[in-house]
C-alpha cells in the first residue's frame, strides 16, 4: 500500500516516513500544500497523512480541491489545533479522519488502515483465502496456521496479492504500490520479490498471467 504525506515539519515528516516504510507501506512525501496537490492528483495513493496548517496551500484547501476535481482518496488531517470548530472545518472539506496533535503512531497507523479497508470493501483486519490467512493489523501471514517469515516489502507485496486475488494485477500496478520516490532503479526488483514469495508460499501459489502480471491463487 502507498501513502502520501504531506507535512511541513521536518522531523515529524522524518518520522512519518520513517514509521510508515518500516511498517511495509511505500510513501512518498511533499513539504507543502502545494506540492502535495500535485503529487496527490498524479500518483495513485491508498492514503493520505495531511497537516492543516500548510504554506503554499493549506489542508482544508487541498482536500476540498481534491474531492471537488472528483478524487476519493481516503485523507487523514492532522492537526494541533484541537477546537470543534476546525474539527467540523476539516470534516467538511471532504477529509475522511481527523487526529489532533500531539498523538501516538499506533492510533495514527490504525485510523489509516482502516480508512484503506473501508475504501477496498474489506470490513475486517482478517482476511482468509483457502490455507492462507492475512491479518493487516498485526502485519502477518498465517500459511496453514503458521506464521511465514516476511520482510516488511515482501509482506507488502503479498497484501497487495492477496487484497486483488481476483483478479489479474499488473506489474504496473505493483510497482505504483509497492516502491516510493526513494527507489531510484526498480529493474528487476519485482521479479526477485516474487521469486523470495514462491519459496515460502510454494510456486503454485503465485500465478503468473504471461503478457498481463500475477495472480494470487490459494483456494
Amino acid at each position: 500500500m502507498k501513502l502520501l504525506i504531506v507535512e511541513d515539519n521536518a522531523s515529524l515528516r522524518k518520522t512519518l516516513l520513517n514509521y510508515f516504510r518500516e511498517d511495509g507501506f511505500a510513501a512518498d512525501s511533499a513539504t507543502d500544500g502545494a506540492e502535495g496537490f500535485h503529487k496527490a492528483t498524479n500518483w495513485d495513493y491508498d492514503a493520505i497523512i495531511l497537516d492543516a496548517m500548510l504554506p503554499e496551500m493549506d489542508g482544508f484547501t487541498l482536500v476540498k480541491k481534491l474531492r471537488d476535481g472528483g478524487h476519493s482518496v481516503p485523507v487523514l488531517m492532522l492537526t494541533a489545533r484541537t477546537s470543534l470548530t476546525d474539527r467540523l472545518n476539516g470534516l467538511d472539506s471532504g477529509a475522511d479522519d481527523y487526529l489532533a496533535k500531539p498523538f501516538e503512531m499506533e492510533e495514527l497507523a490504525a485510523r489509516v488502515r482502516a480508512l484503506i479497508r473501508r475504501r477496498i470493501g474489506m470490513p475486517h483486519s482478517v482476511f482468509t483465502l483457502g490455507p492462507v490467512t492475512l491479518d493487516t493489523a498485526r502485519k502477518i501471514v498465517l500459511l496453514d496456521g503458521k506464521p511465514l517469515e516476511l520482510t516488511a516489502r515482501e509482506y507488502a507485496l503479498t497484501e497487495i496479492l492477496i487484497l486483488h486475488a481476483d483478479r489479474v494485477v499488473t506489474r504496473e500496478f505493483l510497482y505504483e504500490k509497492l516502491f516510493d520516490e526513494r527507489d531510484e532503479t526498480l529493474s528487476n526488483m519485482l521479479d526477485v520479490y516474487i521469486y523470495k514469495l514462491r519459496q515460502k508460499f510454494g510456486r503454485d501459489f503465485i500465478q503468473t498471467r504471461r503478457g498481463q502480471g500475477y495472480q494470487f491463487c490459494a483456494g
